[in-house]
């Protein structure tokens, strides 16, 4: 066996979705916005004038691979590193190396840096200089938004390409030609796919080609051949090899889906609630986290306007505790329906914050003293204690002072104009209570 032997069979263990991996910009796929004809990023690539970049989007979406095209059409020196395993003594070897490389041959380095927003402030000031001098040119990539992740003073010397999700029809086109491909692909099988079979897992991807590839090889490689040695993959196929939507989600787009749940909450939205509510948890979040969220906009959102919706939201938590999940998503998504379609109402929120003010910034707080405890009090204390007014023996209510001289006539709670503020409207005015 000679070294094109060993070469070869190399090139055959590698997966589909690294063997297929575009080499050119006419074969890019998808970032249309970035990569076409005209744009920024491909005048830049042309000319060989790329500057440091960072290029930001989800898994499966292109960036590593338009990273390594660029590297095949430069006329630099390139290297690359993981921020995962890459120490300060990693990078220092290569902007050594980036520097000899300038001043021998006047040859330009880029250091491609995988999940660059793994790199803590130490590795990434280690890098810094050499990015400020032109000693390299970085080309950074992250699933996480690197304005929140990354060393402010690194993102700023860069320019940052945001990559989407690829759409279905770019994945279905994406494994369509990898069928047909002799050379990279699945060509020189006797690979036949149904139209539906190559639709389901282009859905089931969510927009991450590496799944997709994945699940059309792993369908490929564990369906039998007939007679004749075709081997054609079914829907039931591809239902087998990609068993469910990539609903992961790295950081960023989990605050998103948070606070996009939040808001539909607020928003009386039930249908965007309950969806934002079960993208969240068969993405892996806890439960028990929407729950708690669920909780609190009862009571931010809904209070006193319907004060059954906290009550409905708690006993969802507590169903959620004891029966635990996928049982408690019938009591959650009912507390979610509820929550959203009862009358809404922040005044409990803003009572509270008002009262925290004056609690921060009232100098004299002293309780009117009928109002302390006075078991143990002096003579005088315990004939203050008698002026105290019970207000059971006035009918359930009596007018008192409650509050210190300094705040008698603060209102923080005032009621709202929806649901049952308007029976606390009623019932104050019955008592003589201000509104």
């Amino acid at each position: 066996m000679d070294l094109f032997d060993f070469n070869n069979n190399e090139e055959k263990a590698k997966p589909l979705a690294e063997r297929m991996r575009a080499n050119t910009l006419e074969e890019f796929i998808g970032q249309q916005h970035i990569v076409a004809e005209g744009s920024l990023l491909r005048r830049a690539i042309a000319t060989d004038r790329l500057g440091s970049c960072i290029f930001w989007g989800p898994p499966g979406c292109g960036k590593t691979t338009l990273a390594n095209i660029i590297a095949l059409h430069t006329n630099g020196e390139f290297v690359k590193l993981n921020a995962v395993n890459a120490g300060v003594a990693d990078v220092k070897k290569a902007v050594e190396q980036a520097r000899d490389n300038l001043k021998m041959f006047g040859k330009r380095t880029y250091l491609l840096l995988d999940e660059c927003h793994r790199f803590n402030k130490t590795q990434s000031d280690s890098l810094l200089p050499a990015i400020e001098q032109g000693t390299i040119i970085f080309i950074g990539s992250t699933t996480e938004n690197p304005y929140a992740s990354m060393t402010p003073a690194i993102v700023s010397r860069c320019r940052v390409f945001e990559f989407k999700r690829l759409t279905k029809e770019d994945i279905k086109g994406a494994l369509l030609q990898a069928l047909k491909n002799r050379h990279k692909g699945l060509g020189k099988q006797k690979i036949q796919a149904e139209e539906e079979a190559i639709d389901h897992i282009a859905s089931m991807a969510g927009g991450d080609l590496r799944t997709a590839y994945n699940a059309l090889e792993l369908a490929a490689l564990t369906t039998n051949p007939d007679e004749n040695g075709n081997v054609r993959i079914t829907l039931t196929d591809a239902e087998q090899s990609i068993q469910r939507k990539a609903l992961a989600y790295n950081e960023d787009s989990y605050y998103d889906f948070l606070s996009a749940f939040c808001k539909s909450l607020r928003g009386s939205d039930a249908n965007a609630a309950l969806y934002y509510a079960m993208r969240l948890i068969e993405g892996g979040c806890d439960p028990m986290l929407v729950a708690r969220r669920l909780v609190v906009h009862s009571a931010e959102d809904v209070g006193m306007a319907d004060p059954r919706a906290l009550q409905i939201a708690t006993s969802a938590m507590y169903a959620l505790e004891r029966i635990g999940y996928p049982e408690a998503r019938i009591p959650l998504a009912e507390a979610i329906i509820y929550v959203c379609e009862a009358e809404k109402s922040n005044s409990v929120v803003e009572a509270m914050y008002a009262a925290i003010a004056d609690a921060k910034s009232a100098k004299d707080d002293s309780v009117p003293p009928y109002l302390k405890d006075n078991s143990f009090g002096s003579k005088e204390d315990k004939a203050n204690s008698q002026l105290y007014k019970y207000p059971h023996n006035y009918g359930g209510y009596v007018e008192q002072q409650y509050l210190p001289d300094s705040l008698k006539d603060k209102i923080y709670y005032i009621p709202g104009q929806n649901g049952y503020e308007n029976e606390v409207k009623a019932i104050r005015g019955r008592k003589g209570k201000k509104n």
